[in-house]
């Protein structure tokens, strides 16, 4: 028993020098480094459970103990498959915000942008040139209704402070 505890403690140590060199490797090299770790984790496992059975066939003496270093390397790879899931969820989600500000940032917020889709279904649809160049015409009349509105609502509050100051 004693030396596949050994070996098996000496990969948990291995595998807690790795979880560092996760943390600065690079976009391509992190999942090869996280398979690395998960296929070495497995293997633990694996290992643990053979200790698990060795260690029961301990004499009643050494039972107790050998019981309870199988229990901390287990208790030590549990800590570094949790440690290792918490790490590709925020490499996940910082994944997906980069993903999402890339989207936004291809975007394209222009007015004219807008109008175009708009003719363009309404091309789909069916409508006829006489009813877009209606339809372009009011949005035309309605951004000056706008502007004046904007104006005239300024000048109504420039006036309200100056009377109530």
């Amino acid at each position: 028993m004693e030396p596949l505890y050994q070996q098996t403690h000496k990969q948990v140590h291995q595998i807690q020098s790795h979880m560092g060199r996760l943390e600065t490797a690079d976009k391509q090299s992190v999942h090869l480094v996280e398979n690395e770790i998960q296929a070495s984790i497995d293997q633990i496992f694996s290992q643990l459970e053979r200790l698990e059975i060795l260690s029961s066939k301990e004499p009643p003496s050494k039972r107790q103990n050998a019981r309870l270093r199988v229990d901390q390397l287990k208790y030590d790879v549990q800590h570094l498959q949790t440690a290792l899931r918490n790490f590709q969820h925020r490499r996940y989600t910082r994944e997906q915000q980069e993903r999402q500000r890339e989207e936004l940032l291809s975007r394209t917020f222009t007015p004219n942008g807008t109008q175009k889709r708009i003719l363009d279904i309404a091309n789909m649809l069916g409508l006829s040139n006489t009813v877009m160049r209606l339809i372009e015409k009011r949005a035309f009349q309605d951004k000056y209704f706008m502007i004046g509105g904007m104006l005239l609502t300024c000048v109504v509050m420039f006036f309200v402070v100056q009377y109530l100051t």
